[in-house]
């Protein structure tokens, strides 16, 4: 066998040596994510809007008043902080909120939620101690929403952009919650 053949043979027990083990470290390469990233855009005429997050499963938990606390910040999502951006200025409730990029909190309740547009950019949404780092100082944005009740849940945490009315929307659903944020 010749030197260059040696080595080839060489380089591919180490790189399938190094997947193995980072496949074992990590639970399997090919395994799906708990709480997989998604990305939810809206476009219609010079509007674009996109949301940036991550789905978190029910996995026959207790989500609202359990997994996530009422009455208490949420980073709404898993992972990473969740993120909102327009190119345009929108009405949101009776306030305007300018074109721009946003970190999107949420403070649940059983009967309605507080969702606030924060204007700074944080990478993962918790500390170490896994409370939220959202500075209300930078919040830009707030408006109180009903909770709606679902018959069906909602296995995985979903945000969406309804426009099927005419009257756009930024929905948000999880276990049998639903809440729907109203947008102009």
């Amino acid at each position: 066998m010749n030197l260059f053949l040696k080595r080839l043979v060489i380089l591919l027990t180490i790189l399938a040596v190094g997947i193995f083990i980072y496949s074992y470290l990590n639970g399997g390469i090919f395994k799906k994510p708990l709480s997989p990233k998604d990305t939810v855009e809206f476009k219609l005429n010079d509007l674009e809007l996109e949301v940036f997050y991550n789905r978190p499963s029910k996995r026959n938990r207790d989500i609202f008043g359990g997994l996530v606390a009422y009455n208490q910040v949420w980073r709404t999502g898993a992972n990473e902080a969740t993120t909102f951006e327009t190119n345009q200025a929108l009405k949101i409730g009776n306030d305007y909120l300018p074109a721009g990029k946003y970190t999107l909190w949420t403070i649940p309740g059983e009967n309605t939620w507080e969702v606030i547009f924060n204007g700074k950019q944080y990478p993962w949404g918790v500390n170490d101690a896994m409370q939220p780092m959202r500075e209300p100082d930078y919040d830009v944005l707030s408006i109180t929403v009903p909770v709606q009740k679902l018959d069906t849940p909602v296995e995985e945490f979903t945000i969406a952009f309804d426009n099927s009315t005419d009257n756009l929307s930024l929905t948000m659903a999880w276990d049998t919650t639903k809440i729907v944020v109203p947008l102009k």
